[in-house]
């Protein structure tokens, strides 16, 4: 092999320019650009996470507590170490306007608030004379979803517990809101010292508090947490810091952002089909340069060496014009992208992203290239003389074969590693090759029926001409077929999975789940409570236990997270109860005896023990309160979470936690028509208890999920504009057989009404398969996900499928259309001439 010779060889051929490399360049460009722009959208939200997080958090640092306030000794800790501190409480409520009740997400705050940024109002004020009100009564301000809910007006008044407020303001800008979560109710901000009287804030009620610390200049953050943890760490305190303003969000964005590359690799797919079809088309073309190289002595080293380099060529300049295109994009739309984010973003050109795109569409163009690139090898001198080329073998040798089975392993190796997620990487891979898999046997069979059919179609010429043009030699069905496949395979899968969990969530709900949480009813209501809904005849079932919060801190005396990694289970704060007799299947172990007053005991759900590692036997220390309670596994639970009713994770007995002051938890069942009444007897009746509609709650889950389907489908999308691309390729590169077809076909008498009929049936034909097959395929996909990912029942969702088969007929239709003016118009004596 001489590099030299194959290098000025493969330069003198480029200099004929892009001609059959367009499609290769438009494939390898789109899926390259796919994946820069979600990771420039992803990294410049992280950066904008960053640069601002003390302004996100309302802190440089920040100190949690669930349902109590700071002892004297931890304010007197953090008034040594800031030279401010800002107390918030936060908490749900029933905000009471007239006969109209809305849930609400209340912070009281102090007048330290906020230590960063301003609270921005509407009509503009200070935050301290909106919240001081007017009068002998409070101040407060709303968001404005709330304001239209309850169809108040600036000066009107409105009720949380017991207590009065006169709405003084709309609140349009909320510094610190990115870092407060997700909400089941939009906002309500009064003053701390506003709530005495309100019934709200006693002890036992689900409340928590946040204390935000305005640090010295130059602070060091991680050792301040070290110092807090080790000083104030056995009260069950959560730490925040600048570092990373808002995790949860910062979580949020890395997951996604991993799940949509991965989505972008499958667009890489189904453009990897595009690079192999246009390099096999163009290796074909150049039969005769390459037999004539061989016939003047070039040896197949050589010879491979200058399409290699040729290949390498065009692959590097799609690199680069998707990298620039994909995060070039994102930058200059910046603006626009962030005015609609509710996060802040620093959009710039970040290397990682462009390198982590650069190294998939590398390997992409690695792997798909050179098994066709290997063919080389079977082109000999004798193909000048004879209709030969590269025919016989259609797997490369065994060599070229190690080394692409190589490039897929180190692609799925990288892909694992950026992604941080080594399941989902396996999942989406699996899939992916599942699916190019079965859509090539289904193209293949798709022939073969086209051949078995061609009988029936006596009488009908142009279904006729179409069958044999499919499954005749020189099909286009299984390029066809797997481009368009798999694009359709993806966004079928996405809109399965997205409906299935829809429905989930929403599917059976008045069958299945409650109509209200209500939280906060105190130990001397119960009585009062159960006599209202118990004779209330649209009540058909009430459902109660005692609900205390708590933070797993150690299992089996060494740290939660060291023990259980980032399981959701010691991330925060839980639920938890006691109960004499088990509230839940026990499926291993066995429950304490009802009058057991000795060492704490706890019972744990089944499945989150297994995820976690724990058994029987085992000790987990839970801090209530600011107090440890350290108890023994001795029992297992299955806990059905789906039905939405009550449900928890630890449940201890009696005797360890029934002296702590907790609230009850108790849930409804009723008439959809007398939820509106029931919500309001009984908020009027006892105005510290908050009704929470489960209803509400699902929308405001399911208008999450809407955002979540929107960005996945708009990367599914990207994947189907590819295999539209490749689609067009292998239309282009089967245009000249369509002409000599059409050709052929004027000169027996066809008109161009019937040959038009037949390429518009033909491409019918193989887009309703593809949309068929697509179908199929995404299908299992959306069960495999559904059941073995996200756990729920799967169903088929036909409107979606047919959508998704007439995507498939009209794109295909359109691409044959475009392309048979040529063959229509071609002459049937300069074709048929230029062929002698």
């Amino acid at each position: 092999m001489n590099l030299r010779i194959a290098a000025k060889l493969a330069g003198r051929e480029l200099r004929g320019g892009l001609a059959g490399f367009r499609i290769l360049l438009a494939c390898i460009v789109l899926g390259v650009a796919a994946i820069a722009a979600v990771g420039t959208i992803r990294t410049s939200i992280e950066a904008g996470l960053s640069e601002k997080g003390a302004e996100l958090l309302g802190g440089d640092a920040e100190i949690g507590l669930t349902y109590r306030f700071a002892s004297e000794a931890e304010r007197a800790w953090m008034d040594s170490r800031a030279e401010a501190v800002s107390e918030i409480v936060d908490f749900r409520s029933l905000a009471v306007a007239g006969d109209d009740r809305a849930l609400t997400q209340v912070k009281a705050v102090d007048a330290a608030y906020p230590l960063l940024g301003a609270v921005g109002l509407d009509p503009a004020m200070p935050l301290e004379a909106a919240l001081n009100g007017g009068g002998d009564m409070p101040g407060a301000v709303m968001a404005p979803a709330l304001i239209a809910r309850l169809a108040l007006e600036i000066g009107d008044t409105f009720r949380l517990g017991t207590q009065d407020f006169i709405l003084m303001a709309a609140l349009v800008d909320e510094p610190d809101g990115a870092a407060a979560g997700f909400a089941l109710g939009p906002r309500t901000l009064v003053r701390t010292g506003a709530l005495q009287a309100s019934g709200l804030l006693r002890e036992g009620t689900l409340f928590s508090t946040r204390y935000r610390l305005d640090l010295p200049s130059g602070a060091d953050l991680a050792t301040l947490e070290a110092e807090a943890k080790a000083s104030l760490g056995t009260n069950g305190i959560e730490w925040q810091d600048a570092r990373k303003g808002a995790p949860g969000i910062s979580k949020f964005v890395e997951r996604l952002g991993a799940f949509l590359i991965l989505v972008g690799l499958s667009g890489l797919a189904v453009g990897g089909v595009g690079i192999s079809s246009a390099v096999r088309s163009y290796l074909a073309r150049k039969t005769a340069t390459i037999a004539t190289l061989r016939t003047l002595g070039a040896d197949r080293g050589t010879v491979l060496a200058t399409y290699f380099i040729q290949i390498g060529v065009i692959g590097g300049l799609g690199l680069l014009l998707g990298i620039l295109l994909g995060a070039g994009v994102p930058v200059a739309l910046g603006p626009v992208i962030e005015a609609r984010l509710p996060v802040p973003a620093s959009f710039a050109f970040y290397a990682r992203p462009m390198a982590e795109a650069a190294i998939y569409g590398a390997l992409a163009v690695l792997i798909f290239t050179l098994a066709p690139l290997s063919r080389i090898e079977d082109i000999r001198a004798a193909s000048l003389f004879r209709d030969g080329g590269a025919g016989g073998r259609r797997l490369p040798r065994w060599p070229m074969l190690a080394l692409i089975a190589a490039l897929v392993a180190a692609l799925l190796a990288v892909a694992a590693a950026f992604s941080g997620n080594l399941r989902l990487t396996l999942w989406t891979a699996g899939g992916i090759i599942g699916a190019l898999a079965l859509l090539w046997m289904a193209a293949w069979g798709v022939q073969g029926l086209a051949r078995l059919m061609r009988p029936l179609a006596r009488g009908r010429p142009a279904l006729g001409w179409a069958l044999a043009a499919i499954g005749g030699p020189g099909s286009t069905a299984v390029p066809a077929m797997l481009s368009l496949g798999l694009g359709l395979t993806v966004l079928a899968a996405v809109g399965q999975i997205d409906g299935t969990l829809r429905g989930a969530i929403t599917g059976n709900l008045p069958d299945r789940a409650p109509s209200f949480f209500f939280v906060d009813l105190q130990a001397d209501q119960m009585d009062g409570f159960r006599a209202m809904t118990d004779g209330d005849p649209a009540v058909t079932r009430v459902d109660s236990a005692p609900m205390l919060r708590g933070i797993i801190t150690a299992i089996n005396g060494q740290d939660a997270t060291e023990v259980a990694g980032d399981h959701w289970v010691v991330q925060g704060d839980r639920g938890i109860t006691y109960a004499a007799k088990a509230d839940g299947t026990v499926t291993s172990g066995e429950w304490w005896p009802e009058d057991y007053d000795g060492p704490p005991q706890i019972s744990f759900a089944a499945e989150e023990a297994l995820e976690m590692g724990l058994k029987i036997g085992d000790e987990i220390t839970v801090n209530v309160l600011g107090r440890d309670i350290t108890a023994t596994i001795t029992s297992l639970r299955d806990v059905d979470f789906s039905t939405a009713g009550i449900g928890f994770i630890m449940v201890m007995n009696p005797a360890a936690l029934e002296a702590a002051p907790h609230s009850v938890i108790a849930t409804v069942y009723a008439e959809g028509g007398a939820e509106a009444r029931i919500l309001r007897e009984v908020s009027t009746t006892y105005p510290n208890v908050t009704g929470i509609a489960v209803r509400d709650a699902i929308d405001r889950v399911a208008q999450l999920l809407k955002g979540l389907a929107a960005a996945t489908s708009w990367g599914a999308s990207a994947t189907l504009l590819t295999g539209f691309l490749v689609l067009i390729g292998a239309a282009a590169a089967d245009q000249n057989a369509r002409i000599f077809e059409a050709a052929v076909l004027k000169t027996l008498g066809a008109s161009r009404a019937r040959i038009l009929a037949s390429l518009a049936l033909r491409a019918v034909l193989l887009g309703a398969a593809a949309g068929v097959i697509a179908i199929g395929v995404g299908a299992i996909g959306g069960w495999a996900v559904s059941h073995y990912v996200l756990e729920i029942e799967y169903r088929v969702l036909w409107p979606s499928a047919l959508v998704i088969v007439c995507g498939g007929v009209l794109v295909t239709l359109l691409t044959a259309l475009a392309f048979s003016l040529r063959p229509l118009a071609a002459r049937p004596a300069q074709v048929l001439r230029a062929r002698e």
